[in-house]
């Protein structure tokens, strides 16, 4: 599925499927991008992740696939498949990889 799929108006799609694993790798794909949010698909090779950083809006984490441990503020959550967690506007967060996972991040810019 190319990104301009996604672009073709209302259709039903299966996220987790929209997105492949690379090995080694943290692989991402834009659905929305508008100035009052973004939406984007990741899909994590076990042990990838993404360093501690903040962000200055919320955010909500969707695990479509495999598990991660999410920490906020240094207290980890782990966090399956089909489960979400928020991650508060500037409290510092990291991502990894417990094995393959992928995520939908939803960041409303408000």
């Amino acid at each position: 599925m190319t990104k301009h799929d996604f672009d073709a108006g209302s259709k039903v799609r299966n996220l987790a499927a929209s997105i492949a694993y690379q090995e080694g790798s943290v692989v991402s794909r834009t659905i929305i991008k508008k100035k009052t949010g973004t939406v984007t698909l990741f899909a994590f090779s076990e042990g990838e992740g993404l360093s501690e950083h903040t962000s200055p809006y919320e955010a909500m984490v969707h695990v479509l696939d495999g598990e991660a441990e999410i920490t906020i503020s240094g207290e980890p959550y782990r966090v399956k498949q089909g489960e979400m967690i928020i991650l508060p506007a500037e409290k510092p967060h990291a991502v990894k990889a417990v094995m393959d996972f992928k995520m939908l991040l939803v960041m409303v810019k408000s």
